[in-house]
C-alpha cells in the first residue's frame, strides 16, 4: 500500500501516537478538539472522530464527559494490567510450532507477561489481518515469522505503524528484507549444505532435493544444496531438483517423488534431500507406493529434527532445529527491547541470532550400493 492509499484517520493517528511517543503531548494532557485537528490537518471532523476512537479503543487516549479527550498512560505504564506481546506465526498447532510457542510462552510467563497468538496459515493477506489485530490490543512488543517471506513484504506499512508507535519487534526464521529489526533464524543453507554433502559422502550421485521456495528457508537450504554439489564436483541433475509453492505442498512433491523413481534404472535418484521432515514423511509414502524401499533403494535426509522424525517406521536422519530454544530467545531479546522502551536501533539487524544446524544420522541413510 502506497502513503497516498493510507487512510487519512490512520495517517493522522500515527501522527498523534509519534507525538505522545516523543512526549510532545504528555500523559493526563489535554488534546487538541476535534474541530481544532481537523482545520489543522485539513480532514474532516468525522476523520478525526474516527481517529479518536480508535485510539480509545487500544487505551492510548480516554474521554471525560464534559471535560475533553486526554492521553492516557501508556500501556506499559499501566501497572494493574499485565503487559501483552503478540506472537504470529505462521502456523500455530501443526508441526515444529507448538514448541516455538512453548518457548516463547515460558519465558514470557516468567517475566509476568501474557502472550497473544496468532497464525497467517502463511497468507499474507492474513498477515495483515493478525498484524492489525495486534495493533488494536495494549501491546508491548512483538514477535512475527514472515509469511512467505521469499515473495516481499506488501503489509510494510503495518510494520511501519508499529515503528511509529515504538513498539518493538523481533522476527523468527526469517525477515522481510526492507526491515531493520533483530531476527533469530537457523544457518539453513547450512542445513541443506549438510544434507547434500553426508549423501555425496555416502557415494549417492543423483540427489533429488525437494524445496519450498515461497520463502527464503527453502530458497537457502536449495543454495545449500547446490553448494554442496559444486564443491564436490558433481553437478546437480536439472531434472532431480523440484521446487514448490505452499499451496502445491500436499500434491506436486509427491507427484514429482513418483515421476522421478518410475524413470530408467539409470536415471532413478537414490537418495532424496526434503524441505522438512514433514515433506520427508509424505515422500516416505511415494517410496512405498512406487515398490521401493528406505534406505535400500532410497536414502532420505529430512530437515528441523520434528518429532516426526523418530515417529515413522523409519527412523529419519534429519537437520536440527532449535525450536523452543528459539522462542525463548526471541522472547527474552524482545524484553530486552522493551526494557528499554524504544524503537529498534539502527543495525538492530546485527543483535539477532543465527543457530547452526547439526546432522542427526538415523536409520533413513546408508552408503549407496549399485
Amino acid at each position: 500500500m502506497t502513503e497516498k492509499q493510507v487512510p487519512k484517520y490512520r495517517m493522522l493517528k500515527r501522527e498523534l501516537l509519534a507525538s505522545i511517543d516523543k512526549g510532545e503531548l504528555m500523559p493526563g494532557e489535554l488534546m487538541p478538539s476535534e474541530n481544532e485537528l481537523a482545520e489543522r490537518h485539513g480532514l474532516s471532523r468525522q476523520t478525526v472522530r474516527q481517529t479518536f476512537g480508535e485510539l480509545e479503543r487500544e487505551g492510548r487516549l480516554h474521554r471525560v464527559k464534559g471535560k475533553g479527550t486526554f492521553v492516557a498512560e501508556p500501556p506499559h505504564r499501566l501497572a494493574d494490567d499485565p503487559q501483552t506481546v503478540g506472537l504470529i506465526t505462521t502456523y500455530i498447532s501443526d508441526y515444529i510450532f507448538p514448541s516455538i510457542v512453548r518457548g516463547v510462552e515460558a519465558a514470557l510467563r516468567e517475566r509476568g507477561y501474557r502472550l497473544l497468538l496468532s497464525s497467517t496459515n502463511n497468507d499474507k493477506e492474513r498477515e495483515r489481518e493478525s498484524l492489525n489485530m495486534m495493533m488494536s490490543q495494549p501491546l508491548s512488543g512483538l514477535i512475527v515469522e514472515p509469511t512467505k517471506s521469499a515473495e516481499g513484504n506488501p503489509n510494510v506499512d503495518c510494520y511501519l505503524d508499529l515503528d511509529y508507535r515504538r513498539i518493538p519487534y523481533v522476527m523468527i526464521n526469517q525477515r522481510y528484507a526492507e526491515l531493520d529489526c533483530p531476527c533469530l533464524l537457523v544457518d539453513d543453507e547450512a542445513g541443506g549444505y549438510q544434507a547434500a554433502e553426508h549423501l555425496l559422502a555416502l557415494g549417492h550421485r543423483r540427489i533429488a532435493g525437494f524445496f519450498k521456495t515461497d520463502d527464503l528457508q527453502g530458497t537457502s537450504r536449495l543454495r545449500g544444496f547446490l553448494r554442496a554439489h559444486r564443491d564436490r564436483g558433481i553437478p546437480a541433475a536439472p531434472d532431480l531438483v523440484v521446487r514448490y509453492t505452499t499451496e502445491m505442498r500436499q500434491t506436486a512433491p509427491y507427484e514429482a517423488a513418483l515421476r522421478l523413481l518410475g524413470g530408467s534404472a539409470g536415471e532413478r535418484p537414490s537418495a532424496f534431500v526434503c524441505y522438512n521432515d514433514e515433506l520427508a514423511v509424505q515422500l516416505l509414502a511415494a517410496i512405498r507406493f512406487a515398490g521401493a524401499s528406505v534406505p535400500g533403494d532410497v536414502s532420505v535426509v529430512g530437515f528441523d529434527d520434528s518429532p516426526l522424525a523418530t515417529a515413522t517406521e523409519v527412523k529419519l536422519t534429519t537437520l536440527t532445529h532449535p525450536k523452543s530454544a528459539m522462542g525463548a530467545d526471541a522472547a527474552e531479546l524482545l524484553l530486552g527491547l522493551i526494557a528499554r522502551r524504544t524503537q529498534q536501533p539502527r543495525g538492530a539487524s546485527s543483535s539477532g541470532k543465527r543457530y547452526v544446524p547439526e546432522l542427526i544420522v538415523r536409520e533413513s541413510t546408508r552408503r549407496y550400493q549399485s
